[in-house]
């Protein structure tokens, strides 16, 4: 049976903001930040899911026009580059390919532009429309967002080609009823505070109100809808601790190898068998 084809799609600024492909400081000590990424990469290569699926592109919406992200991007560059630091080591590969030939780049443009402007509503279309011709030149079977820092929109919506053939692996749990729940680009630094009992009612501000502490944080495989973090839950995982005095960056290395790593793996393997039964 042939495997389905993935196409990972992220954000360079999200994973160098992770310090991804590095050694960080934790607890006094040093230990290695491995992106999602380079950890979907050893799986295919050494577990069962590499019988399931193919890697067939990388793709990144950063822009090298934008002072913004080059500012972001600064110690890491937006590929490989000698004497700079990149998010996963020198010479990986992946199913036998190297993993630097399959990153494509398919800038989202229309963020230099002002939200809601017209330039900004017709980039957005753009970049989707660009973006669905690359899967469909890709054959893609399932899209993998991670860190991905746009909301997709036509790619996403009923009747879509992709509609539920995108999914999003998030930093924290995404179900409304569950205590844990934790949507947004702040989801990491949102359970950092709730473990310190207090909750940000305005992420401008940092303005925080005093709740129950919240010591445990996790990670959700979603299906990817027109909200933030809001599609339909396909698998969580709830098992990363959380101590007060933990640093972001220690925090995310947490709940990545204990929560998030593992939501990915069962996330991808139920939905292999959901796409064969699709076929």
């Amino acid at each position: 049976m042939s495997k389905a084809k993935i196409v990972y799609i992220c954000s360079l600024r999200n994973a160098t903001a992770d310090q991804a492909g590095q050694y960080i400081e934790y607890k006094e000590q040093q230990r290695y930040m491995k992106s999602p990424l380079e950890y979907l990469t050893e799986a295919l290569n050494e577990t069962s899911l590499g019988h399931s699926y193919s890697l067939e592109a990388v793709i990144y919406d950063d822009d090298e026009s934008s002072p913004r992200d080059r500012e972001k991007l600064a110690d890491y560059g937006f590929r490989r580059e000698a004497g700079k630091k990149w998010i996963y080591p020198e010479g990986l590969a992946v199913q036998g390919r190297p993993l630097d030939s399959l990153l494509q780049p398919i800038p989202s443009t229309y963020r230099i532009h002002a939200k809601g402007s017209p330039e900004h509503v017709a980039g957005k279309r753009d970049f989707e429309a660009r973006l669905l011709a690359r899967l469909n030149e890709l054959d893609a079977d399932l899209v993998v967002l991670d860190g991905l820092l746009v909301i997709l929109d036509e790619l996403v919506r009923p009747g879509a080609a992709y509609h539920r053939r995108i999914v999003n692996i998030h930093p924290g749990i995404t179900r409304l009823e569950s205590p844990y729940e934790r949507r947004g680009a702040w989801a990491t630094l949102d359970a950092l505070y709730g473990a310190r009992g207090e909750k940000v009612v305005d992420w401008n501000t940092r303005e925080t109100v005093a709740v129950e502490p919240l010591r445990m944080t996790g990670a959700s495989f979603h299906y990817v809808d027109n909200g933030i973090d809001s599609g339909e839950v396909i698998v969580d995982v709830l098992k990363t601790e959380i101590d007060p005095e933990d640093t972001i960056l220690e925090l995310r290395w947490n709940n990545f190898n204990y929560s998030l790593f593992p939501a990915l793996y069962q996330g991808l393997t139920l939905m292999a068998g959901r796409l064969r039964k699709a076929a």
